[in-house]
């Protein structure tokens, strides 16, 4: 079942999602619910606070062609999209950081160039139950970071430059009023 996106200033996007205790039918279904909601939104990811749930749980899914080098080979070839993401834990990034033009589907219309390690090594509870460690780059490490960002109450235009956010003040007044008026 597809659910609403929660927009900006909704305040379940600034609170830091309760833990997975374990995988249940309810957490399935909700799992259900949110790639059927990216899916039909055209996003790459999505957290539980953006269908108004603050819940330590993510999904992405990076196209194929969109995790590749510039050689045209895959830069995470042994993960399976769409990953589900439970408790996740960042146990280590690397060394090198890019920028690159994110935007958010809970901000429509809006976007920002946002500098962020190009590898991460993550723990999380996988939707069978088990807990798992990878290790992720490129856009796929990014859209992990912008999603664990959700789960604890961190908004992509936080990351942002002070002159970036300054130039969307208008944007996001505009979407915070839409908000507030339920629409």
């Amino acid at each position: 079942m597809k659910r609403a996106i929660t927009q900006f200033n909704t305040p379940v996007l600034r609170q830091k999602g309760e833990r997975i205790a374990a995988v249940t039918p309810e957490v399935r279904k909700l799992v259900d619910d949110m790639l059927e909601t990216m899916h039909e939104a055209r996003g790459i990811g999505l957290a539980a606070q953006q269908v108004g749930l603050a819940r330590q749980l993510c999904i992405v899914e990076v196209p194929t062609e969109m995790d590749q080098d510039e050689a045209g080979h895959r830069l995470n070839p042994d993960l399976a999209m769409p990953m589900v993401v439970m408790n996740p834990e960042i146990l280590s990034v690397s060394d090198r950081n890019w920028d690159y033009e994110e935007g958010c589907l809970s901000f429509p219309e809006i976007t920002g160039r946002i500098r962020r390690p190009w590898g991460i090594r993550l723990r999380y509870l996988a939707l069978d139950g088990q807990t798992r460690e990878i290790d992720a780059q490129g856009l796929v490490a990014r859209a992990l970071q912008h999603e664990i960002d959700h789960l604890n109450g961190v908004l992509f235009i936080d990351r942002m430059s002070n002159v970036r956010r300054v130039s969307l003040s208008g944007k996001l007044k505009r979407l915070s009023r839409q908000t507030e008026a339920g629409g």
